[in-house]
């Protein structure tokens, strides 16, 4: 490892490239295996069936995960159609066969009819939690288990958008598409509701998650790049900082005296205003100090503090 980082003193964003078969959480555990940080966590899960771009954040860097969550995603997503499952993905049991009748030019308008904003179901099959126990698992109970899975999963329906469901390769009865969509949305929910709508069934047969927000497949590390990295002692220059988490929020200036303010929670004026409800506060050595909210009377108040009065001391 970098000799200039101590596994605690870890923090950034990974970009993580996670393989099939893996539960995001998995995932977690083998980075902070590798990494040696034990306070790390992602910022949205992939099915296990699911590969491509997975956020994890370590030490700090944990703080800023609610704003990576909120970024849109983009996914490759493969669709068969003729066949229904209970998990509406390659995982489940099949639950019915019919005739595809379906030609490209129908498919195509249906996934035009998938477009904009709408309520969704989670599948019964997701990890939805009631009582702190995932709705896959109640799901996997027999009869009653599966009829209380499904009454959960339509209780936490959500508002979910999608922008657009583009085809990019037709050989039925499987076909792929460029699936552009809000945070929450399940893409498998989509490929069984445009299974309904054909009149024909379908299920999700294999889905990439090509970006998550600004972070792209391309940029990504798999687990096995990120090992040989810290073998190599160059681990930590893998990581983004966390403010890349930010980006969408204006960035403002501190002096020493009203980042000290700041730190112990007081609030402060900024020489120029952003035209912004929220900004990014940095100290003059460019370090990130907080988030921070404009308030009615034009004073910015600490939202969240990344750097105490010590720390903040200790560099001024």
């Amino acid at each position: 490892m970098d000799g200039m980082h101590s596994p605690e003193a870890l923090c950034g964003i990974l970009n993580l490239n996670k393989a099939i078969g893996l539960t995001s959480h998995d995932a977690v555990l083998s980075v902070r295996r590798i990494t040696g940080q034990k306070k790390a966590g992602h910022a949205g899960t992939l099915d296990p069936l699911a590969t491509g771009v997975l956020l994890v954040c370590l030490g700090q860097a944990t703080r800023v995960s609610e704003y990576l969550m909120q970024g849109s995603k983009v996914y490759r997503a493969r669709i068969w159609l003729g066949v229904t499952t209970d998990t509406y993905d390659a995982e489940g049991q099949v639950t019915a066969h019919a005739q595809v009748n379906a030609t490209q030019a129908q498919v195509e308008d249906a996934l035009r009819g998938l477009q904009g904003t709408f309520q969704q179901t989670p599948p019964a099959y997701s990890a939805v939690k009631r009582d702190g126990v995932p709705l896959y698992k109640l799901a996997r109970r027999g009869d009653e288990g599966q009829r209380q899975a499904k009454d959960m999963a339509l209780r936490h329906a959500r508002t979910v958008h999608v922008e657009s469901l583009s085809l990019t390769s037709w050989r039925p009865p499987e076909f792929e598409v460029e699936v552009h969509c809000s945070k929450g949305t399940y893409v498998r929910s989509l490929a069984h509701e445009l299974g309904q709508r054909l009149g024909c069934g379908a299920y999700l047969s294999g889905l990439v998650r090509i970006a998550s927000g600004t972070f792209h497949i391309e940029q990504s590390v798999t687990l096995e790049q990120l090992e040989q990295a810290f073998i190599q002692g160059q681990g930590p220059r893998l990581l983004l900082p966390m403010d890349a988490a930010l980006q969408d929020y204006p960035a403002a200036a501190l002096d020493p005296a009203a980042a000290r303010k700041m730190s112990a929670g007081q609030r402060v004026q900024l020489p120029t205003t952003p035209d912004a409800d929220m900004c990014r506060a940095y100290g003059l050595d460019g370090r990130l100090l907080a988030l921070l909210r404009r308030e009615a009377d034009g004073w910015w108040q600490p939202h969240k503090v990344f750097v105490g009065q010590a720390d903040d001391e200790s560099h001024s």
